[in-house]
């Protein structure tokens, strides 16, 4: 069996942001010569996300209306952790979306459904931050 690693890392220009890492994986999946086995892909903080779903903005939009009702940012005196930093929301809005995928792989591609697309999500941005990618198969 054979394994591959690495770390990609992302800065973002706003607090929020959704980006498609689709292009980013397939470019490790191509370097790691695996053709059959499974692709592992997660946030390596928390306060991001990785995700499967469609790539719509509609729907991106959707998910970040949805993350505020559920864990708006403001009023930052809503939640206890935020003593020390102001970022309870994007740790709970990080639980929501998840930490990882897997994902397998077949005859070198990944394996999707229609539509399917990896996004990393950030709710604490404007820093860097990096994300694992781990891959083993033959």
């Amino acid at each position: 069996m054979n394994s591959y690693r690495k770390e990609l890392w992302f800065s973002t220009n706003r607090r929020r942001e959704l980006i498609n890492i689709t292009p980013d994986i397939n470019n490790c999946l191509l370097e790691s010569g695996i053709k059959e086995g499974l692709c592992l892909v997660n946030a390596m903080h928390i306060t991001a996300s990785v995700f499967i779903n469609d790539d719509e903005s509609g729907l991106h939009n959707d998910f970040e209306k949805w993350l505020e009702k559920l864990a708006p940012e403001k009023p930052y005196s809503q939640y206890q952790h935020n003593g020390f930093e102001d970022n309870a929301d994007a740790h709970l809005k990080r639980t929501i979306m998840g930490r990882e995928v897997v994902v397998a792989v077949t005859n070198g591609k990944l394996d999707f459904g229609p539509w399917e697309q990896i996004f990393y999500g950030e709710f604490d941005g404007m820093r860097k931050k990096r994300l694992l990618v781990k891959i083993i198969g033959e």
